[in-house]
């Protein structure tokens, strides 16, 4: 069986449980302290200790970059899920590039303002001093400050992908591709833990979101 070692409000995290579950992969979720990555780094043998890693036998599959996509494109391979259909090649990597910058980039701020309902009190320290070190002093405070501002951020970033459903169920074709798994877990993170609703001014996308959430790959009979 698949193991998912995750942080759960991590959207990249996200993306990779919904695949799993909408190809109807059986899986197990591990769940890591965000303060102790030593796991990760053991089992990737001292290659690697973010967040998300899956486990297949002997095989641990991660990232190689900010946008390789290798564990989407593992899953995808090894379930045929249809995921990376060649004729999207192109349009599938400017989309994940727009989601995994624009649209995360403002996402994660207006989640990690309420850092506190997600990180136990003996790992904020920690999880403060890194948020610090990569964005500066002070910096979840000053996203607090901007909340409205991240929230017009968030709403103007999503704008392209509201239009794309215009005359389509998903953002590409009439099936979901994986810039549908990428954008819904950058939304997913947004939406954790309920202090937010979804957009008013995105109703199709917002429609999208509860499709997607559903969504499981067709079986043959």
């Amino acid at each position: 069986m698949i193991q998912l070692y995750q942080l759960p409000y991590s959207p990249f995290c996200i993306v990779t449980r919904r695949i799993l579950e909408f190809g109807r992969v059986p899986h197990k979720k591990i769940n890591v302290p965000n303060s102790d990555r030593s796991l990760i780094w053991k089992l990737t043998k001292q290659r690697y200790y973010q967040v998300p890693v899956i486990k297949d036998g002997r095989s641990m599959v991660f990232e190689t970059d900010d946008e390789s996509q290798v564990i989407a494109k593992y899953l995808d391979n090894k379930f045929r899920l249809g995921l990376f259909p060649a004729n999207l090649r192109g349009e599938q990597t400017i989309l994940w590039s727009w989601i995994e910058n624009r649209v995360e980039s403002a996402s994660f701020k207006l989640n990690d303002i309420y850092y506190e309902e997600n990180v136990p009190k003996a790992d904020r320290l920690g999880f403060v001093r890194h948020k610090e070190r990569k964005f500066g002093r002070d910096c979840l405070k000053l996203w607090r400050d901007q909340q409205v501002e991240l929230l017009h951020a968030f709403a103007d970033a999503l704008l392209p992908f509201d239009q794309m459903l215009i005359s389509r169920s998903f953002l590409l074709r009439d099936r979901p591709v994986f810039v549908d798994f990428d954008l819904y877990g950058m939304i997913g993170n947004f939406l954790y833990r309920g202090h937010y609703d979804f957009p008013v001014e995105h109703p199709r996308l917002n429609e999208w979101y509860q499709r997607m959430h559903r969504v499981k790959l067709d079986v043959p009979k």
